[in-house]
Formats: C-alpha cells, structure tokens, sequence
C-alpha cells in the first residue's frame, strides 16, 4: 500500500538553501544630485545659453552672501583659483610660498606655475594641518605668500596664522577645497582673511561636477581676476576690447553653476549630516579602538570642521600597510581612499631638492591615511559597516574597544 503521508522536511537542510544577498558596495564618496537639480540644468540647455550667464551670475551672489559680501568669482576648477590668487597678488619667479606637503599636488603645482618657489613646512600629526610654528620658521626675506591647506575640512589656527602674515607682510591663499561650511569661532571660512580658494570638484561637499570659486578682498581684485579668467580681456562699449595681462580660459559655464545653485541651497543641511556622520563614527569606534587598534582617529571637532573627509591614521606595519588594508576592506564591500600622498617625495619635487626625512611627520602621514566614507547620502548604518569592517581587521578578537 502506498504511503500518502508527505515526507517529513529536513529543516536543516532547507535553512542551508538561504542566503542573504551581500550588501551594497559602499564608496568613500558619492555626490547626491536631486531631481530639482537636475530640471534646473535642464532649463539651461533649453535656454541656448550654456556658457557663462545669468546662472553664473547668480551663484556668484549667492557665494559673496555666505562670504559676507566679499567680491566671489567662480572658475572651471579649484586648482585655476589658487593659481589666479597668486597672480593677483603678484607673486612669480624669485618668490617663496610655504605651503604643507600633505595636500593634493595642485596646492603646490601652481606655485611653480607662476614662476615661484614651492618652500613645505611640516604637519602637525594631531590635527594633519600644516604646523605653524614650522612654517614661521620656514619664512624667509623671499617669502612672499603661504598657502595652508585645511584638510579634511578642519582650518588652522586662524587667529595665529594671520597673526604670522602681518608680522612678516605675507599674503595668505587659503586652500580651503575641502573646508565650504566650515568655521572658525562662529565666523564661516571665506567671510574674512585674504583669498580664500574653494573647490567644487565631485567629492566635495557641494559639487558642480568641476569647479570653484575665489573669494577676493576687493572689486580691483576681483576685476583683475576676472582678466585671468578669460584671456586677459576687458570689454567696453558695444564693441570694445583689450587685452592687457596674458589670461588663460577658466570661466565656469551655466550648466555647471546651476548645479551649484542647488547644491549650495543645501549646505547647512550637508554640513549638520556630515557632523551627525562623525559624531557617530567617533560612538561607533569607542573610546577603547585606538589603545586596541594602533589606530589613531582624527581630532574630534564640531565646532569648526565641515567633516569633509573621516580619516584614520592606521598602525604601522610596513610599506604595505595601507595597501594591504584597502584591500581588505574592499573584500568587505567598503570603498576607502587615501587623502594625500606627501607632495614632496612625487618625483617632480625630488628633482627640485625634496627627498625622504625632510618632513617626517607628512611622510609617516601620508603613507598611512586612509579616508572612510563619508558623503551626504549615508546612512548611520553605513557608519557602523565600516566601522564593523574597520574593526574586524585592525582589532584581534577578544581585544576590548
């Protein structure tokens, strides 16, 4: 006789069929466009005006608000900026700019662009900016202007830095690529002190794809800039035009600075996200990881810094620290990346001089950052996987944290 009794299912066996599906891969950074934006852009291709307009125009007076009313002028990139600040200050050959050699290589680039004499001061290996009390020392009777690089987003002692360029008659550049949003004792970086160069570039806290923008001291300045900008020219009349200083072609377009329009409509919003991220990051790892870990997290402000980046400097176990870690956790779905290399050891810089030992602070640095993610689209639980990931190779099992 038959059995018409159903088999008996080995739940064993039917659990070992489950699988949960891997998580997304989690980049270091990501911009967030959204859909107002993005019609925005849409309208100015229909407009037939593509190039430098009203959409440039109007970012323009929407940065010179923030900056206080300060002249603004928006350029193509980031790195053009500095270059332009320098020339408005007239900075060239004979002439000394200190700068940090932690940064990305434009900070330095442009210096030997105009005719001038990089000079790198170290870091401090706490806050990772350049350390000021090195970069007085460095000045000399050439020294004619410093640029400091705010990483991560985190300024420099503005009080003492300014302090330093009255004593010694210098202009200040201010490198603040990474630091819209940030501030220094309520006050937000670009409404006072010199020039001061922003960066819009992708990974930015607000991006026009490419881009950036300078702030100036006054309309002389600005107007001067805007020859750089565009080929030296000045225009009067219906038909008028000049050229009395040699410009290159840095405008920023329409498109790009409607872009910017809606990103910057969001920057408080960006900038309190962001600090929510660290603050998170920082309960996250615990008061414990770095005994635990080797690791050394970064300074812990959320007053002044726009936490551009999360960095973490990791302990030291030989030349394939970094490398070797950044693989790991890629193997764990999590992006990382690396904020800077030291300038001074690229080989364009070897052959003007620099070589290892000169800045040990920037080298030790700088051969084992990494940057965690951080952008405006992250979640609190994408703050934990990476920690979790972070955790799970630098902290052995068993080790508190």
């Amino acid at each position: 006789m038959a059995n018409d009794q159903p088999e008996p299912r080995n739940s064993e066996c039917s659990m070992t069929n489950i699988t949960t599906p891997p998580l997304p891969f989690l980049p270091f950074s990501k911009p967030t466009i959204d859909e107002a934006t993005i019609a925005a852009v849409g309208e100015v291709l229909r407009s037939g005006w593509i190039t430098s307009g009203p959409k440039v125009q109007a970012f323009e007076a929407q940065l010179s608000g923030y900056c206080g009313g300060r002249p603004v002028r928006t350029f193509n990139s980031g790195t053009c900026t500095m270059e332009i600040a320098l020339r408005v200050a007239g900075i060239g050959p004979g002439d000394e700019v200190i700068t940090t050699p932690v940064s990305w290589v434009a900070t330095a680039n442009v210096i030997i662009e105009v005719g001038a004499t990089p000079v790198f001061a170290d870091i401090d290996p706490v806050t990772r900016n350049i350390d000021l009390d090195k970069l007085e020392a460095a000045i000399t009777p050439r020294t004619r202007a410093i640029i400091p690089v705010y990483l991560a987003g985190l300024p420099v002692d503005m009080d003492r830095l300014y302090a330093i360029a009255r004593q010694y008659n210098l202009r200040v550049i201010e490198d603040a690529a990474q630091a819209l949003g940030s501030s220094w004792k309520g006050r937000p970086i670009g409404s006072f002190g010199d020039m001061v160069s922003f960066s819009f570039q992708a990974n930015k806290n607000i991006t026009t794809g490419e881009g950036g923008a300078l702030v100036l001291n006054n309309l002389e300045e600005a107007k001067l800039a805007e020859k750089f900008r565009l080929q030296g020219v000045t225009r009067s009349g219906v038909d008028g035009i000049d050229v009395d200083v040699l410009g290159g072609k840095y405008n920023m377009s329409d498109i790009m600075a409607a872009i910017g329009l809606g990103q910057f409509a969001k920057l408080d919003a960006i900038t309190a996200h962001r600090r929510a991220l660290a603050r998170h990051y920082f309960v996250q790892f615990g008061s414990g990881f770095e005994a635990a870990s080797g690791a050394q997290l970064p300074v812990a402000d959320f007053e002044n810094s726009n936490w551009h980046l999360f960095q973490i400097i990791l302990p030291d176990h030989g030349p394939d620290t970094r490398a070797t870690f950044m693989r790991q956790m890629a193997e764990l779905n999590v992006g990382t990346g690396f904020h800077y290399a030291p300038i001074h050891l690229f080989s364009l810089y070897r052959a003007r001089g620099f070589s290892e030992g000169m800045f040990p602070h920037a080298e030790t640095i700088g051969r084992l950052t990494v940057t965690l993610p951080m952008f405006y689209a992250m979640t609190l639980a994408d703050v934990e996987r990476a920690v979790a990931a972070v955790k799970s190779i630098l902290v052995k099992e068993g080790t508190p944290s």
